[in-house]
């Protein structure tokens, strides 16, 4: 069975999730990960800020982001939290951000596992 998604929502998740795991950087974003816990479902959340650009970028980046989000939500384990936030080279055309978060995302369940 596959692991289920949801999303982070509370600040204090976010919160949580940036200064109690592990980070991994690229240059188009970072993905922070949060402790595994006994849910058997995977929070994902999403940060991407003005500097990135308007609010059309914004919008594009995440729905971009979302979805390269659901092709790695197979190999996660369950429990864990991330935290994906965009650099503002990700709203760049010729930007690897599918490369970038497979890349980032793997490295940090893989070092969260390895913590545990």
């Amino acid at each position: 069975m596959l692991p289920r998604a949801s999303r982070l929502n509370a600040s204090g998740d976010f919160r949580s999730t940036i200064r109690g795991g592990v980070r991994v950087g690229r240059p188009t974003l970072v993905v922070h990960a949060g402790a595994v816990t006994d849910r058997d479902t995977v929070h994902v959340g999403f940060v991407v800020s003005k500097a990135v650009g308007n609010a059309v970028t914004r919008n594009r980046v995440k729905r971009r982001l979302r979805h390269l989000a659901a092709a790695q939500l197979p190999s996660t384990a369950r429990g864990v939290d991330l935290v994906v936030r965009a650099l503002p080279p990700s709203a760049e055309p010729g930007a690897d951000l599918a490369g970038d978060l497979a890349s980032a995302w793997r490295k940090a369940v893989g070092r969260l596992g390895s913590a545990a």
